[in-house]
């Protein structure tokens, strides 16, 4: 949908990926991401399964990053998070 004033700009293009969480190293490409506007749907399993303790501490620094700018995280079901940047909200009512 088009801004006021004009047309959507490729600057205003909302971009989502898909992939795992294999380790904490990942985390700055994934705020990188983030604070450029793109949807992340991090599937956890393969961290989870090599160190569950890594896992609850890098979700906590997502949560604690993804707040602080804005935006929102969320569980989907055992093995998926979504992370969304600031202005996407996830709806969060009963099916």
């Amino acid at each position: 949908m088009p801004r006021k004033g004009g047309s959507r700009s490729k600057t205003d293009t909302t971009y989502l990926k898909a992939f795992p969480l294999r380790a904490r190293e990942e985390l700055p490409k994934i705020k990188d991401d983030i604070s450029n506007q793109t949807i992340i749907i991090l599937r956890v399993t393969p961290l989870a399964q090599k160190n569950v303790e890594e896992l609850k501490e890098a979700i906590e620094e997502l949560y604690d990053f993804t707040t602080s700018i804005g935006g929102d995280i969320a569980r989907l079901g055992e093995e998926r998070v979504v992370v969304t940047p600031p202005g996407v909200k996830i709806w969060r009512g009963l099916v």
